[in-house]
Order: structure tokens, then C-alpha cells, then sequence
């Protein structure tokens, strides 16, 4: 017999929703720890590129193209390296480890990071973490693979960004304040 406003029980074991929940929260800040990133199809858009006119206009394109697409950018160079270690099982495992760090630490984090009562900004912990996974790799015997797969992701990166234009990359205010700034003076 049912009847109306009784809550309604599972049939599962108890510690099976818990699981699910869990589960379904992780998923969650997943989808939006990605948000965070730009679309990979703004970011590869082939109308957006071209040859920047002058050294200062490719620098303000590298400086602001790097503001607006970091996630994008991480991503990169972190598969850059991955892809590098895949003859390295010991280096692979390591960094499997520090990607898990990379994803609870940076990708995942929905509030801000407090250590001993103070704010630590995304830019600290970015650099924290990338100096931290490059030093831990290197103890690991592919050195070369290593600093060959970072020399190839900051060109990569760079080259990107100076050919990638800037003149449509306004969503929001903080972008279209960063655009203002980072620009070349008009002459």
C-alpha cells in the first residue's frame, strides 16, 4: 500500500548511493572545471588567423591569447608531454600522478585555494604545479623526452598564439577589458 508524500526507500545497499552521488559530483566539476576552457573550435577557428603586421602587434596577440585560452593551453602542452612519455613507463606513471594533481589542484577546483589562511591565485598555482611536474619528471630518466615535448608545446603555443587573431575574442567583460589592454596603440 502507498501512499501519497512517504519518502520514497531504495532497494539498493546503502552505501551504493553514496557511490552514485559521489560519482555524479565528479562528473559534474568535471563538466565545469572544462567549462572554464574556451571551445576548441573558437580556439582553431581558420578565419581567426594571420600574420601579425608588426613584432608589437604578434606580442600583444601572444600576451592576450594566452590570457583568454591558458586552459586551452595547459591541455596542449600536458598531452604534448604525455605523448612524449609513452615509450617511459616509469615517467608515464609519474605523470599520470601529477595529472591527477593537475585536475584536483587546477582543472577541477570550483573555490579558491587557501593555504595557511591565504589566498592562492590560479596564476601561483599553475606555476606551482608545472615546476613541480617538471622537476618530479626529471628524476625520472627522460630528460631529453621531456625537455624536447616542453620546448615543442611553448612553440606550439606561441605560434598559435601570434597568428591568432584578437578582434573577436570579447564574451564577457573581463576578456573585452583584457582585450583593451593588451592591444598595440591604434595609429
Amino acid at each position: 500500500m502507498t501512499s501519497y508524500g512517504t519518502i520514497p526507500t531504495s532497494s539498493s545497499p546503502p552505501g551504493t548511493n553514496v557511490n552514485l552521488e559521489y560519482i555524479s559530483r565528479a562528473k559534474e566539476r568535471i563538466k565545469e572545471g572544462l567549462g572554464a576552457r574556451r571551445p576548441w573550435r573558437e580556439m582553431v577557428d581558420i578565419h581567426s588567423f594571420g600574420l601579425p603586421r608588426s613584432f608589437r602587434e604578434a606580442m600583444a596577440r601572444v600576451k592576450t591569447n594566452i590570457a583568454y585560452f591558458s586552459m586551452n593551453y595547459v591541455l596542449v602542452a600536458l598531452v604534448i608531454v604525455f605523448l612524449s612519455l609513452l615509450w617511459h613507463p616509469i615517467s608515464l606513471i609519474v605523470f599520470l600522478v601529477m595529472m591527477a594533481l593537475w585536475v584536483l589542484l587546477y582543472f577541477l577546483r570550483d573555490e579558491p585555494l587557501v593555504v595557511f589562511g591565504r589566498l592562492i591565485s590560479d596564476k601561483v598555482v599553475l606555476i606551482v604545479l608545472a615546476v613541480l611536474t617538471i622537476f618530479v619528471l626529471l628524476f625520472t630518466g627522460a630528460t631529453t623526452e621531456i625537455l624536447s615535448s616542453l620546448l615543442v608545446a611553448v612553440v606550439v603555443v606561441l605560434v598559435h598564439a601570434a597568428l591568432r587573431r584578437t578582434d573577436n575574442l570579447a564574451p564577457d567583460e573581463e576578456a573585452a577589458g583584457l582585450l583593451r589592454s593588451a592591444s598595440p596603440p591604434s595609429s
